[in-house]
């Protein structure tokens, strides 16, 4: 699984998922990440990536004539990217460990569906508690007025609940 994350919005971009990751693959991803961004690529300035030598030279010059300057993270140093390793980590506690996966289409469907999950309803402390796509709700006067449906992501494994008019 190859995943960007935008520091600052919290927002995730999983590029895609292959069984066997090759640097053509990878810069295609990258490729494929600056499409999706459309014009909101020249907000972001770098880019924090592991040492993993599947980052070939041409991945860089992708993102580089974007304006994205490739920063290689420093050696033993999880925590130089501690808010994608934080994504990870969820990732796979909250989902991948508790999901029989049985194809490839089925982790990408999955993983989709995660993606939608963390950056429309999971609420995150570095955005008082609002979800990366969302703006800050209102202020509640009265919490008895409100009722709320539970409605389930992943075949049950993540539940969302939601406000009912």
């Amino acid at each position: 699984m190859l995943a960007v994350i935008e520091h600052a919005a919290r927002r995730i971009h999983i590029l895609g998922v292959t069984a066997h990751p090759t640097s053509e693959w990878v810069t295609r991803q990258a490729r494929n990440l600056l499409m999706d961004l459309d014009g909101s690529a020249d907000r972001i300035k770098f880019l924090i990536r592991d040492r993993d030598i599947l980052y070939p030279s041409g991945f860089g010059q992708v993102l580089a004539d974007a304006g994205i300057r490739t920063i290689r993270s420093a050696v033993r140093t999880p925590r130089m990217n501690a808010v994608m390793e934080r994504w990870i980590g969820g990732c796979r506690r909250e989902l991948l460990d508790r999901t029989l996966i049985w194809n490839l289409p089925h982790l990408r469907r999955i993983l989709r569906d995660y993606e939608t999950h963390h950056n429309t309803h999971r609420p995150h402390m570095a955005l008082a508690s609002a979800a990366p796509d969302r703006p800050l709700p209102p202020e509640v006067v009265d919490l008895e007025n409100f009722r709320t449906r539970r409605h389930d992501r992943v075949g049950g494994v993540i539940h969302e609940y939601r406000r009912v008019a």
